[in-house]
């Protein structure tokens, strides 16, 4: 008797066999069938252009809105608030001496120019008050919330999700504060996420190009895969971070970071589209590139930024060749301006050296990094209980460097999570998160005994944010999942981010430094460790 095709599909699907037929053999394990080596580079970037750029444009309104609030104030009867008394003052004698600071007597120039010099761009529109010294600051923080957005909305394959993550930023309170301040970190995250959005854009634009490449079946002319021309973006990125490092030297870390990134993600794309020899394939094309773009263009940016220096006379350490400098010598070939430039960034690296608590003293809000990760201890950096307009007699304004504890408290959980999936499931988009985390946290416990502060942590802020989105949109869940799965995960993400937007407006008078009671003040402070 013949046998059916429902006979066969019972016998395929593990049913008994009929009496009489001896089954020989074990059938073979169902496999998921394999996509192709164009599928495998992964889902393109979202298509709706119009609508991410509406959202993005709507998160930049309400981060502006937010960071121009009464900008300038509060100030110290009139001056600059805790470390802008630092560099507020060197802006101002750069706009009046052509970009460079001019006080050499005391050589406490210890950071590159990049940062005051936009500080004084501020200052040479609006003078020198609270909105001079702090608009190019807040313009850094909106900038920021919109690459952000942008970087997320890569990362997710979510225009709401990428557009939540830049409203997360807006409602973080270290962002917000130092988005206010005449200070040089936020500066230093604009141009590190500015490198990490231009190297997710340089991802896609690789994987689509390799897409075609395989479409066209030329993956395999060659073992080590095909060649890129230029990568704009990776360029880019290269100039942000050169950027970043004039800003401050904690940049160089980003180099090194985001390097080793782009090589495990030019390996994977060459590995994922079937080349013969991705390894081999990545270091014979991509690692010259990929070092011009991330290492030498860094270095011409970072020396770039020194051009007042260069055509000063009155810069800092300018004309030591004939004097601390001899004039021979081994490098005497060297140019005499590059060799006092190379004597200036001696005298800064002996003076950070030197920046430790037992040489400098304990500084009260001092901190140390594994304090930072949840924020347990914040920085005050302004407090007058002279105040008027509270409603009662005792009035406190206060200001508070301080990470929303809703958004930040959960970090533990959720790096650890996303350390997790890195490892076990190979997820890329945690794996450049959690190395963006790292490269701005991780290097400060190599000198412990070194003064630290918790605004080091403000270009960790964004990978922090990115982290918590990539966490919400897996409690979201996808498609497949049942209805209820997703009603119960949009139910907690949901809760969630409302928890940390009325954190954050219960931080606000102490994140702005709005009149408040005593009683409030106290209130404020929930922590002993926050006093």
């Amino acid at each position: 008797m013949a046998t059916t095709s429902a006979d066969a599909g019972s016998r395929v699907a593990g049913a008994a066999p009929e009496p009489g037929l001896t089954p020989r053999g074990t059938p073979p394990p169902l496999r998921r069938a394999d996509p192709g080596p164009a599928a495998r580079l992964g889902a393109p970037p979202p298509s709706d252009r119009l609508t991410g750029w509406l959202v993005t444009a709507g998160v930049v309104l309400v981060a502006a809105l937010l960071r121009f609030y009464d900008l300038g104030e509060p100030t110290d009867r009139g001056t600059p608030v805790f470390d802008e008394k630092h560099y507020v003052p060197q802006a101002w004698d750069m706009v009046r001496n052509g970009g460079v600071e001019s006080n050499p007597g005391y050589e406490k120039i210890v950071h590159p120019p990049l940062a005051k010099q936009l500080i004084a761009l501020g200052q040479m529109v609006f003078g020198y008050d609270g909105v001079g010294w702090r608009v190019s600051a807040a313009l850094a923080g909106v900038l920021t919330v919109l690459l952000v957005v942008r970087a997320g909305r890569r990362l997710t394959r979510s225009t709401a999700l990428g557009g939540l993550a830049g409203l997360l930023l807006c409602a973080d309170g270290l962002s917000h504060v130092q988005s206010r301040m005449g200070m040089l970190d936020v500066f230093s995250a604009l141009f590190v996420v500015a490198a990490f959005a231009a190297l997710l854009a340089d991802r896609d634009d690789v994987r689509a190009r390799m897409a075609r490449v395989v479409a066209q079946g030329r993956v395999g002319d060659t073992v080590w895969g095909p060649r890129w021309g230029v990568r704009w973006w990776r360029l880019t990125a290269g100039v942000s971070l050169g950027l970043a490092c004039a800003v401050k030297w904690n940049g160089v870390y980003y180099i090194a970071a985001f390097g080793l990134l782009c090589v495990l993600w030019d390996v994977s794309v060459r590995r994922r589209a079937g080349v013969a020899r991705p390894w081999v394939g990545t270091m014979v094309r991509d690692v010259a590139p990929a070092l011009w773009a991330l290492v030498l263009i860094p270095v011409l940016t970072y020396v770039g930024s020194w051009w007042a220096w260069f055509g000063s006379e009155t810069g800092i350490d300018r004309h030591e060749v004939g004097r601390e400098i001899g004039t021979g010598g081994a490098f005497a070939w060297v140019p005499d301006a590059l060799r006092s430039l190379w004597y200036y960034h001696g005298q800064v690296l002996a003076f950070h050296e030197n920046l430790t608590t037992q040489s400098a003293g304990a500084h009260p809000w001092e901190s140390k990094p594994w304090t930072w990760p949840m924020g347990l201890r914040p920085m005050l950096y302004r407090y007058a209980d002279d105040a008027t307009g509270c409603g009662e007699t005792d009035c406190v304004s206060a200001v508070m460097l301080i990470g929303t504890p809703a958004l930040w408290w959960p970090a533990i959980p959720v790096l650890l999570w996303g350390l997790w999936r890195a490892v076990t499931r190979v997820d890329w988009r945690w794996t450049a998160v959690l190395v963006g985390y790292a490269a701005g946290f991780v290097p400060w416990f190599f000198n412990i005994d070194r003064q630290m502060y918790f605004f080091y942590m403000m270009p960790v802020v964004p990978f922090l944010v990115l982290g918590v989105v990539l966490a919400m949109g897996q409690m979201l869940g996808h498609s497949r999942m049942s209805a209820r799965r997703r009603r119960n995960g949009l139910l907690v993400v949901a809760t969630w981010v409302a928890l940390i937007g009325v954190n954050f407006v219960w931080l606000w008078p102490i994140l702005v430094g709005d009149p408040i009671t005593a009683a409030h003040w106290q209130a404020e402070l929930w922590l002993p460790s926050w006093r």
